[in-house]
């Protein structure tokens, strides 16, 4: 048998959805009137539209799973470039390890969980999700990457936030894919918070950066993320959480509504609330606690929240091409939430 090479497991790409391309308002009324996850679903697509349509409301998008490899980055790219999110809280493989991974001009690749040995993966430097490929000599240069943009920064902690814009920053001038979440964010001023920011890609950058400079180096600031994006929320007032997935950016999002009363600022519970998700409730963690739940702890309103379960790459494009399509968003304004954190800092 000949010995397998990288070249026979990388072949095709994973192809981005795109939502501009698919009418979904026929098929989301009439699931509608059907029953089950089909009306769930209808019912989160409209509380979405809602929010677009309320024009005093800020919409926070939140992101778990392993998403843009599967597809969805153009999404969440076309919501950014059409001001229909105004500011996203994600997992870090999501921003660092996908969308700015592909920023720099690499790929994610069709695999199978099926007929493989990942002990071959493993040799040739291909790491599985599920059914998907990626090249880990790529991933060391992304990973590379943030660290020489760790090494060029002012010794100091940072929120993520800030950390971001400045991937965001060195796109602009050497991306290769302008197609990316991290650089469509940088450009239309949505501050992206990622509060784990050291468990993906990135945490490895982080670790060389501050071995090789163990007195002077720059460092991520959980509670500054916090705090950053509990600021957005007293400054916004009404909001409504759009969320895919759920662990860290699903609670660090709706914590904020308790960050502000402790702080002694007006801050209504989040107004809008939908969460796609597969997790169970039954063994009381978070990703699959219901948004009623939510409510008993002061976070979350319960006229207008929907839980869908289902897969992501099934339900976010049609809520999100229900929305598109829509055209709600066409009267929505930019926020510009990260120029507001910035002068925030300036006055500090």
């Amino acid at each position: 048998m000949p010995k397998l090479k990288k070249s026979d497991f990388l072949k095709e790409t994973v192809q981005h959805i795109d939502i501009k391309k698919h009418n979904v308002v026929p098929l989301v009324d009439a699931m509608r009137e059907m029953a089950f996850s089909a009306r769930d679903l209808a019912r989160a697509a409209d509380i979405y539209q809602m929010m677009l349509e309320d024009k005093n409301s800020s919409i926070i998008l939140c992101l778990a799973g392993s998403l843009f490899s599967a597809g969805l980055k153009k999404v969440v790219y076309d919501m950014v470039k059409n001001n229909m999110v105004d500011a996203i809280v994600s997992t870090g493989a999501i921003i660092v390890d996908q969308d700015f991974f592909e920023g720099l001009g690499f790929k994610h690749y069709k695999g199978t969980p099926y007929g493989v040995d990942d002990n071959d993966l493993r040799d040739l430097h291909i790491d599985r999700i599920y059914d998907t490929f990626i090249d880990e000599d790529e991933l060391r240069i992304c990973d590379d990457t943030t660290r020489k943009i760790a090494d060029s920064l002012e010794p100091r902690p940072y929120s993520s936030r800030e950390f971001i814009e400045e991937m965001g920053r060195y796109l602009s001038r050497h991306g290769k894919n302008k197609e990316s979440v991290v650089l469509a964010c940088y450009e239309k001023r949505v501050p992206i918070f990622v509060p784990a920011f050291s468990d993906c890609s990135a945490g490895f950058g982080m670790v060389e950066h501050q071995w090789k400079n163990p007195g002077r180096h720059m460092s991520m600031d959980s509670a500054k993320d916090f705090l950053e994006l509990t600021k957005i929320k007293i400054e916004a007032g009404e909001t409504g959480i759009y969320m895919i997935g759920g662990g860290v950016p699903k609670n660090f999002t709706q914590d904020t509504v308790v960050a502000a009363d402790i702080l002694g600022e007006e801050a209504p519970m989040h107004k809008y609330a939908v969460q796609v998700t597969v997790a169970d409730s039954r063994d009381g963690a978070l990703s699959g606690s219901t948004l009623k739940e939510a409510s008993s702890w002061g976070k979350v309103e319960t006229t207008f929240e929907q839980m869908v379960y289902a897969e992501a790459t099934i339900a976010m494009p049609i809520i999100s091409g229900y929305g598109y399509h829509k055209g709600a968003w066409k009267n929505r304004k930019a926020r510009c939430y990260s120029d507001f954190l910035n002068k925030q800092l300036v006055k500090a």
